[in-house]
């Protein structure tokens, strides 16, 4: 099951977060999300584990846990939506060819 950890402290590592994780069942990863631009923590993340039975405990048991002054929000992982490319078709934008004008 895949797994969202949202309000991880900037100062935490994903090693960290997999042996928070650990203590319920196998993790077989943890991931935290970097900025591409700055290199540092966005403050979530996506642990996943084997077992359904050990991740539903965990996340039951380490939504509004203390993590290292902070309280975790954790629950399922969402499938990851389609956002819609705000630069394609011509939906107000500029037209080609310029202004309308007769000469």
């Amino acid at each position: 099951m895949n797994i969202y950890v949202a309000n991880i402290p900037w100062k935490a590592s994903e090693d960290q977060l997999k042996q928070l994780f650990a203590e319920y069942g196998e993790v077989s990863s943890a991931k935290i999300i970097m900025d591409k631009v700055t290199q540092r923590s966005r403050g979530f993340g996506f642990v996943e584990m084997a077992d359904d039975n050990a991740a539903r405990q965990a996340i039951n048991s380490l939504n509004g846990a203390d993590f290292l002054g902070k309280n975790l929000v954790v629950n399922e992982a969402r499938p990851r939506e389609e956002r819609p490319n705000s630069f394609r078709g011509n939906s107000g934008g500029f037209r080609k060819g310029g202004f309308n004008r007769e000469d």
